[in-house]
């Protein structure tokens, strides 16, 4: 875990406020007891999922693709190549959503802003990074990916304990 106290608190405070902007279908769904709180998605999420990622074209047409989720304080991050049409879309249009999604078993949806991120001024990022991916693939050619963190305007997070239990 890489989350202090305090990215934990503003965590949950992100998940309590998107929770209590979502209409009446969303939290039929999400009930209580599948909420999960910032500890929760932290350690679902641990330091490395496959995520969705949407992006929009200049037409405004959505593009969804998998990418690596890496989640560190708190925020989930994303590389890409820098001349990858993903990469251009951000850039000019940083509003993406993202899931990771484990079947019935988990979900963890965030809306916000993509916010170019540069490793190599973040010690912490970079030896999180090398922790995931290993010395060799940073130094090689991972380090010379484009960065980004997504700036959660909501999160929803909700694991379905019946789905969990019926899963072996």
């Amino acid at each position: 875990m890489h989350e202090s106290p305090d990215d934990l608190a503003w965590l949950q405070r992100v998940l309590d406020d998107s929770y209590a902007a979502s209409g009446a279908h969303l939290r039929s769904i999400i009930t209580p007891e599948r909420r999960l709180d910032a500890a929760g998605v932290v350690a679902e999420l641990g330091a490395m999922r496959v995520m969705a990622l949407a992006t929009t074209t200049a037409r405004g047409e959505p593009r969804v693709a998998p990418v690596d989720g890496l989640f560190h304080r708190g925020r989930l991050h994303f590389g890409s190549s820098a001349d990858s049409l993903r990469w251009r879309h951000v850039l000019a249009r940083p509003a993406v959503s993202a899931s990771v999604i484990e079947g019935e078993r988990l979900q963890v949806t965030v809306h916000g802003t993509a916010r170019p991120v540069r490793p190599a001024e973040d010690e912490a990022l970079v030896s999180f990074l090398v922790g995931v991916y290993g010395r060799e693939a940073w130094d090689g050619w991972m380090s010379a990916l484009s960065w980004a963190r997504i700036e959660p305007a909501r999160m929803i997070a909700f694991r379905n304990h019946a789905a969990a239990d019926h899963s072996g």
